[in-house]
């Protein structure tokens, strides 16, 4: 086999590392997870220069996506902060549950790419956001067989 049809196959092979798919949602964006996505594209265009100096094709094609991705992201994110003293659920606040034995939960509503359920933040297209947008203080709200009572609303946290 020569040398060059391998080179060939490789390039085609780096070539199809896919895309990474954009959620079809709007890209609803706290002012924290504006900052990280234009933290992400710096990073990535100081990691495609790195990539280029070293002529990594694996790495460019990596990086190449991801900053596809992080640009799309950039250009079609929409900054949405909540009305300070709202007494109903809307994107970017905190909002405390508790469920019928007791346990408390906190969750921010977030953007898709910010959100990290282990840190305590839920995309807006979650289920449990999904649920809660509109309610207030007292109101009850039912996910996966559950039921939760909203105990507290914060546009702080």
């Amino acid at each position: 086999m020569s040398r060059a049809f391998t080179r060939e196959e490789d390039n085609e092979a780096i070539a199809d590392i896919g895309e990474r798919p954009v959620s079809q949602h709007r890209n609803l964006v706290t002012e924290r997870g504006l900052a990280l996505i234009e933290t992400e594209l710096a990073e990535l265009r100081e990691a495609l220069g790195e990539a280029e100096r070293q002529e990594d094709r694996e790495r460019l094609a990596s990086v190449s996506r991801d900053l596809r991705y992080w640009t799309a992201r950039r250009e079609t994110a929409e900054l949405s902060v909540p009305e300070p003293g709202s007494d109903v659920v809307r994107f970017g606040m905190v909002v405390t549950l508790e469920n019928e034995d007791g346990k408390t939960v906190h969750w921010r509503i977030v953007g898709e790419d910010e959100a990290d359920p282990a840190k305590g933040t839920i995309s807006h297209v979650s289920p449990m956001a999904q649920a809660l947008f509109g309610k207030a203080v007292g109101d009850l709200v039912g996910v996966n067989g559950k039921e939760w009572e909203i105990v507290g609303l914060t546009t702080k946290g």
